[in-house]
């Protein structure tokens, strides 16, 4: 199967910061910011390029065989999500998980993390999957999760700087272009979670706290869940890489898999972390304490669960947007699984409890709407996303309405990116389609990318990165 995309006795301070806002600059992050709000305020973007001709590209920089990681950007850094197949770093071979370190002006080589492959198999580290976790960089450090169901901390310079930093010292891959561990949580070991297929989630840092979803799921079986008492949602130091808060909400309801990223904001002066359940339920935390805000169901009541997604219940695997005060948000299922009936919902998350009814801005769905991977993009009252069947949507921010939706005409595992007056998103067929921002629908260009793209555009510095399946594409406007 395919994928689509950590309790000790201490205090944390998260710190109440701001509402995020697009910005120009690095893209430390998935999602660029820790609202998750899939825009960005980078002008001079191309809006065609050629990957054959090399016009209005930068460089290429080779990658694995199969690339879940949506590129990040930090501090004259790039970092990738992708398996070894391509044998990046010289003198490692085999299936692994890989998070790549390239040079942001050149995508030359720095530095490679190395993950062998869990021995339970495909039940919980699949092959060829590599890693599919965005890193959140922050300062002088990288935390991401790693194939083997880990929460690691690296240092950002790998063994480059000639130094082993923090307390993990047994690295396996120790040469010069080697990731430096500074921490790894082992989710499987410390927390008994079991991963199913793949851990996935891109972590989101506030203040001294990480946070993941732990990927917890079912079997190989898809029905029996192995460790139902198992954390679904953590907290964790970013400095020690302890365990500060778990929560297992979704439990024994957990469908099948849990392969979101959470978000975090300040909704009302008050600081949230969101997470997307796998029960297809969305939950709100104090991000400090792990006390409870807010929940909502995404499925209809009447909505049935079967295995193999024959049913019309749903699970999570989007990541939730904070824009305004709002939580925007799908349900999906497994890609593999195929399209079928989905929800998209605007959530007022100023509400407090159970809030399905209370808190129901407006909703998409049945008909109109299919499952979704997709985080949405919010700028200047427009919302766009986009569901796996392949329809990018324009839609009124504030009451859902449509105004327009375009066909890509192939399947969407990854999100949208407005940018410079454009809509960008990729698809599995491997074209990306750029299109106008606004009200009216318009075609601008649609870009062979020669291979199929799971992740999402980002836009820092004035460059547009694309990871294809196999390449990282840096892409500038030529100078005249």
């Amino acid at each position: 199967m395919r994928v689509i995309l950590l309790i000790a006795a201490m205090t944390a301070s998260v710190a109440l910061l701001p509402a995020q806002e697009p910005k120009r600059g690095d893209s430390p992050m998935w999602g660029g910011t820790p609202d998750r709000n899939m825009v960005s305020d980078e002008t001079g973007i191309p809006q065609e390029w050629d990957v054959e001709t090399k016009r209005n590209v930068k460089w290429v920089a080779p990658l694995g065989s199969t690339t879940y990681g949506t590129p990040v950007v930090a501090n004259g850094r790039i970092y990738v999500g992708t398996n070894n197949d391509g044998q990046l770093r010289s003198g490692i071979e085999g299936d692994k998980g890989v998070l790549v370190c390239l040079e942001e002006q050149t995508g030359k080589l720095l530095w490679q993390a190395t993950h062998d492959k869990l021995a339970s198999g495909d039940a919980n580290d699949w092959a060829k999957q590599g890693i599919c976790s965005g890193p959140y960089v922050a300062g002088d450090r990288c935390y991401y999760v790693s194939n083997r169901c880990e929460l690691v901390c690296a240092d950002v310079e790998g063994f480059q700087d000639g130094e082993n930093d923090g307390p993990f010292q047994a690295e396996k891959y120790h040469e010069q272009q080697d990731a430096d561990f500074v921490w790894i949580l082992d989710m499987i070991k410390e927390l008994g979670v079991f991963p199913h297929n793949l851990a996935t989630s891109s972590p989101v840092v506030a203040g001294d706290l990480v946070f993941i979803l732990t990927s917890n799921g079912v079997d190989e079986t898809h029905v029996h869940l192995p460790a139902p008492d198992a954390p679904a949602f953590i907290a964790v130091n970013r400095k020690s890489g302890r365990v500060v808060w778990k929560r297992n909400d979704p439990g024994k309801n957990t469908l099948h898999g849990q392969w979101s990223s959470p978000a975090y904001g300040v909704i009302a002066g008050e600081p949230q972390v969101i997470f997307g359940g796998g029960d297809g339920w969305c939950y709100a935390f104090e991000p400090q304490t792990g006390k409870p805000l807010w929940k909502f169901d995404l499925n209809p009541k009447d909505a049935l669960w079967k295995p193999g997604g024959r049913g019309t219940r749903n699970y999570i695997v989007a990541t939730p947007v904070i824009h305004a005060d709002k939580v925007f948000l799908a349900v999906g299922q497994d890609p593999e699984q195929g399209d079928g009936p989905g929800h998209l919902y605007a959530i007022d998350a100023t509400k407090r409890g159970d809030i399905t009814t209370t808190g129901r801005i407006w909703h998409r769905g049945g008909d109109d709407f299919g499952r979704s991977l997709s985080a949405c993009a919010v700028r200047d009252g427009l919302l766009y996303t986009a569901d796996l069947a392949g329809f990018l949507y324009c839609l009124d921010a504030q009451t859902g309405q449509q105004y327009w939706r375009w066909d890509v005409e192939a399947a969407v595992w990854g999100s949208p990116l407005v940018v410079d007056g454009k809509v960008l998103l990729g698809d599995t067929d491997g074209e990306l389609a750029v299109l106008a921002q606004g009200k009216e629908m318009r075609e601008l260009a649609t870009i062979d990318m020669q291979n199929a793209i799971y992740t999402a555009p980002v836009a820092a510095n004035g460059v547009l990165y694309i990871a294809n399946r196999r390449a990282l594409f840096a892409l500038a406007q030529e100078k005249p």
